[in-house]
C-alpha cells in the first residue's frame, strides 16, 4: 500500500481580505479548491502547477465562498462540488451533500466533516488528520473559527456556535487553521479588551502587528495557540467569565460575541 505524501496547500488572495485554499496532489496532478471566491486565482495556480481541478470544497453558501463555482465548473466540467446537506439549492453546482461524520478523500488524504452551524445554519468544516510522518492536521473551517475570533451569528444561535467551536477546540493542538479571511489583527485587538492580562495574547498581538506591517499573512494559524489566545474558545476561563459577568458557557460566549459586534 502506498503511503500518501504531505498534502501541498496553496493560500491564494481573493477579493479584499478573503483567502482561497488550493490542495494539490503532485502524484495525480490534481487539485481541489476550498471556498473559491474568484476564479482567476484558482485558474492561475492550477495552470502554474500543470494540474487539473477535480473538486470544490465549500464550507457554506455565502457569495465570497462560492462565487467562482460556476466559472470553475465551466472550465472543468467533471469536477465535483461538495457542501453541507443543509445548503441544498444555496451552493452553485453542488453535487455532494455532506453531514456530520461524512468523509471526503483527496490525494490519498481523507477529511472528516464537522457540522458547525452558527455563522450559517448549514456550515461545515473539513479536517484532514495527519498521516504517516506528517506533523500537522489541516482544518478548513470557513467562517466558523478565525485566527483570534469567530464568525458573526447570521443564521445560528450562541448555543449552536459554542457547540460548533467545541468540536473544533477538541482537535489536536498541532492543527493548522485555514480560515477564510485575514481578520487576525482586528480580532486580537478586540481580544485584548476582554482578556487583557493574557500574556500569550499580548505576545501574539505583538507578533501579528509586526507581520501585518510587513504585509505578511497570518493564516494558517495554529490551533494550540488559538486555545490560549482566542476569546471565542475560552468561554470557560475565569477571565472571560468575569468580563461577561456569567459562569454559563453560552451566556459568556454570547456576551463576548455581542461586544465584538460593537467593536
Amino acid at each position: 500500500m502506498q503511503i500518501p505524501g504531505p498534502m501541498q496547500i496553496y493560500r491564494l488572495d481573493a477579493l479584499w481580505d478573503n483567502y482561497i485554499f488550493l490542495l494539490y496532489d503532485p502524484e495525480s496532478q490534481t487539485a481541489a479548491a476550498v471556498d473559491p471566491a474568484e476564479p482567476e486565482p484558482v485558474l492561475d495556480q492550477v495552470r502554474s502547477l500543470g494540474a487539473r481541478l477535480t473538486a470544490i470544497l465549500n464550507t457554506h453558501h455565502h457569495g465570497d465562498h462560492v462565487g467562482a463555482n460556476q466559472a470553475l465548473m465551466q472550465r472543468y466540467p467533471d469536477l465535483v462540488v461538495y457542501g453541507g446537506a443543509g445548503d441544498r439549492d444555496r451552493i452553485p453546482g453542488q453535487q455532494v451533500y455532506l453531514s456530520e461524520g461524512d468523509t471526503v478523500t483527496f490525494g490519498g488524504h481523507t477529511a472528516q466533516v464537522f457540522f458547525v452551524p452558527g455563522h450559517t445554519r448549514a456550515h461545515i468544516a473539513y479536517y484532514f488528520p495527519p498521516v504517516a510522518a506528517e506533523p500537522w492536521g489541516e482544518l478548513f473551517c470557513g467562517d466558523t473559527l478565525f485566527a483570534g475570533g469567530c464568525g458573526r451569528l447570521f443564521e445560528g444561535t450562541p448555543a449552536q456556535m459554542v457547540d460548533s467551536l467545541s468540536k473544533l477546540r477538541a482537535l489536536p493542538d498541532q492543527t493548522r487553521v485555514w480560515c477564510a479571511h485575514e481578520y487576525t489583527l482586528n480580532n486580537l485587538k478586540f481580544a485584548r479588551t476582554v482578556d487583557g492580562d493574557n500574556l500569550a495574547l499580548i505576545e501574539r498581538l505583538a507578533e501579528v502587528e509586526t507581520a501585518r506591517r510587513h504585509h505578511q499573512a497570518t493564516i494558517p494559524a495554529v490551533l494550540g495557540i488559538e486555545k490560549q489566545t482566542n476569546p471565542f474558545l475560552r468561554w470557560d476561563h475565569p477571565a472571560l467569565q468575569a468580563t461577561a459577568h456569567s459562569r454559563d458557557p453560552v451566556q459568556t460566549f454570547a456576551a463576548i460575541r455581542a461586544m465584538k459586534d460593537r467593536f
